[in-house]
C-alpha cells in the first residue's frame, strides 16, 4: 500500500471519527409553542371543583404531558385562544409566550427562566366555566437546554451556567445565553419558543451544538 493509499484512509478515519463526536454531542432541539401550567386551584376556577387534567400526548420531559384542554388568555390589547395547558399542574400558574404573542396581547412580559414569575407580567386566563386574573404569572421563557447530570459532564458545564447554541442549515444562527439546567429527571433537549425557531428555521429534526463563549473567541 503506497503512501497516497495510507493518507487517504487515515482522512477518511478522521472524518468518521469527527461525524461520529459531532452526533454525539449535538443537541436535540424542541420548538415550544406558547402554553400555560396551572395551580390546581386555577384549574378549578376555570374548569370547575375538583377537575382533573386529561392527558392528550406525552412531551419528551419525563412524567410531563399535553393536556387535552385549552385556555384562552387575555391583555389590553387583544386575546389568543386555545392555549394548551402542560400537565402536571405545579404549585404556581404560569404562562408562556413569545415576543411576537406579547404584541397581540398588548403586555410586555420579561425575558425569565421558568418558574420565575415574582413581577412578570399580569394575565387574564379564560375558561369554560370560569375566568380569572393573575397579578403576575406571564413570561416569555428563556431558551434553555434540559439534561441529566451524565450528559452535563459530557458538555463540561454547570447548572445555571449560560452558553451558545449554533445551528447549521439553511438559515445558520448563534443563540446565546441559552440556560442550563440539569436534573436527574431530564432528557437532553433545547427548547426555543417560536420567534426563535422562526429566526433559524428551527423543527423537531433540528440539533444545536454547545460552544462556551471561549470557544467562540
Amino acid at each position: 500500500m503506497n503512501d497516497q493509499a495510507i493518507q487517504t484512509i487515515v482522512e477518511e478515519v478522521v472524518s468518521r471519527l469527527k461525524e461520529s463526536t459531532g452526533k454525539k454531542h449535538s443537541i436535540p432541539m424542541a420548538v415550544s409553542a406558547r402554553h400555560c401550567h396551572l395551580s390546581q386551584g386555577d384549574l378549578e376556577v376555570l374548569f370547575g371543583t375538583g377537575y382533573q387534567l386529561t392527558k392528550k400526548a406525552e412531551l419528551s420531559q419525563p412524567g410531563q404531558f399535553a393536556a387535552n384542554e385549552t385556555v384562552t388568555i387575555a391583555g389590553p390589547r387583544g386575546s389568543i385562544e386555545k392555549v394548551r395547558i402542560l400537565g402536571p399542574v405545579r404549585n404556581i400558574t404560569q404562562v408562556e409566550v413569545s415576543q411576537t404573542d406579547s404584541v397581540k396581547l398588548g403586555l410586555k412580559p420579561p425575558l425569565r427562566e421558568s418558574g420565575n414569575i415574582k413581577g412578570s407580567a399580569p394575565i387574564t386566563l379564560i375558561g369554560p366555566i370560569g375566568s380569572l386574573y393573575k397579578k403576575e404569572g406571564l413570561i416569555i421563557a428563556q431558551a434553555h437546554i434540559h439534561m441529566a447530570p451524565d450528559d452535563a459532564q459530557i458538555f463540561g458545564v454547570r447548572n445555571g451556567e449560560y452558553v451558545n447554541i449554533e445551528v447549521d442549515g439553511e438559515r445558520p444562527v448563534t443563540l446565546g445565553k441559552v440556560l442550563i439546567r440539569i436534573s436527574p429527571r431530564y432528557r437532553l433537549e433545547m427548547h426555543v419558543d417560536t420567534d426563535e425557531a422562526n429566526a433559524g428555521f428551527i423543527t423537531g429534526k433540528t440539533a444545536g451544538r454547545l460552544v462556551k463563549d471561549e470557544e467562540m473567541l
